[in-house]
């Protein structure tokens, strides 16, 4: 190989590097803005005059149709190429995250909230989608645990930074300030464009046709139960995490700065540990992390629903965001292998399933809270510790390869192949 050659190859690799810096930066402002709502519940609630069920609607509003519009996002991606629709995607982000200050009543806060749903939806999918167009699947553990580090960073300090600024400066100018971050990850971006992938040629599909395309990806036992887990996951997830500061102020009685502080643990393991839980899943599979990431999380909702000392409450949250940490991010490298002509499309029904998840988890769980928290904690807690006994036959074939090995997808036999007699 020439000396030219290796100059070429170390400067698209620092390129392709720096890209997925910014793409972890918009994540971490998306994770953010999704994660210091819930905190705000109980204040935003006491301001609008409503009850904080009622004022909990801001969540669900906000992630369901964000996962619906990533059906649309990845598709169109697949078509006209990741970057005009991930542009047109953060630029929507820019306007309704700013938008959303000018809301003066619940009903408003609930409109913005579900526009910047749909329009910041295409966004971390096509980001998640670009790993798998960049990086070779024996190596995408770390970039996905980058931009999933960045998740959890962004709701980390969403969910404690964040309350703690909205107490001091207004959850007004919290908005606008996210925007403006945004923004300036937007123009930084301009430069790497070309990174990104061209457009696959091709007539457009029929309605009839993108549903099977769909259904073609949850045809295969990989497919279906890897989305299945991904759904199940959003829903324990976003069920616990969006009432946990309603559970801090009526159990401990705290304030706007201490719920910050007690959430303080959430997400600092992914943030901190994302690409290293990455490359040990390259090394390792992910047939025994996953198991163990889904038993994490249940018994930190088994640790929530006793009455523990409000010390130890940052530490339960911080293992609520481990269990999280080593399960999203390794479901969402399996995905990006189930069909590698279709990254875009296959994200962005992984996008949808958990966030579908979410939405669907706070409504749950608000539902449960008919029984008290105690109940809610305990129920979900035990369904996820079923999933994580399960999981353990379910990804048993999850085991490391590399690069010239063929994944477990192409391992199974094709009903068209064609041999010779």
């Amino acid at each position: 190989m020439s000396p030219g050659s290796n100059v070429e190859g170390t400067k698209a690799q620092n390129q392709r590097e720096r890209l997925l810096w910014l793409l972890s930066g918009a994540t971490f402002l998306i994770f953010f803005q999704g994660y210091m709502v819930a905190p705000l519940i109980p204040r935003l609630s006491a301001l609008f005059g409503v009850s904080p069920r009622a004022m909990g609607l801001v969540v669900p509003a906000y992630m369901i149709p964000y996962g619906v519009a990533t059906l649309f996002y990845g598709l169109l991606s697949d078509r006209l190429g990741r970057w005009p629709v991930m542009f047109a995607s953060l630029v929507a982000f820019v306007v309704f995250t700013a938008a959303t200050a000018t809301a003066h009543s619940a009903s408003q806060l609930i409109g913005w909230r579900l526009l910047t749903g749909l329009g910041a939806s295409g966004v971390i999918p096509l980001g998640l989608a670009l790993m798998g167009d960049l990086f070779p699947y024996e190596q995408r553990g770390r970039p996905l645990g980058w931009l999933f580090g960045a998740m959890a960073g962004g709701a980390a300090f969403g969910a404690s930074a964040g309350v703690i600024l909205g107490a001091f400066i207004g959850w007004r100018l919290l908005f606008i300030d996210v925007a403006g971050g945004a923004a300036c990850v937007l123009a930084l971006l301009f430069p790497y464009r070309s990174l990104f992938p061209r457009p696959s040629a091709g007539p457009a599909l029929s309605l009839s046709e993108v549903f099977a395309s769909y259904c073609s990806l949850v045809a295969t036992g990989r497919g279906l139960r890897t989305y299945g887990y991904v759904f199940w996951n959003g829903i324990f997830h976003g069920g616990v995490f969006a009432w946990l500061g309603l559970y801090l102020v009526r159990r401990y009685g705290l304030g706007e700065a201490g719920i910050g502080l007690a959430l303080l643990g959430y997400g600092i393991p992914g943030f901190l540990l994302g690409p290293t839980i990455g490359r040990a899943a390259d090394r390792w599979g992910r047939r025994w992390l996953l198991p163990a990431g889904f038993g994490i999380a249940a018994a930190s909702a088994a640790v929530f629903s006793l009455r523990i000392p409000l010390i130890m409450v940052p530490l339960t949250a911080a293992t609520l965001s481990l269990g999280y940490d080593m399960t999203q991010p390794l479901l969402a490298g399996i995905v990006t292998d189930l069909d590698r002509k279709r990254v875009g499309q296959a994200m962005g029904l992984n996008v949808f399933a958990l966030f579908i998840g979410f939405g669907l988890g706070s409504l749950v769980f608000g539902e449960a809270l008919r029984l008290g928290f105690v109940m809610a904690l305990a129920m979900f807690g035990a369904v996820q510790l079923a999933a994580a006994l399960a999981a353990i036959l379910a990804f048993r074939l999850e085991a490391p390869r590399c690069s010239t090995q063929m994944s477990p997808v192409d391992r199974l036999p094709k009903s068209n192949d064609r041999r010779d007699p």
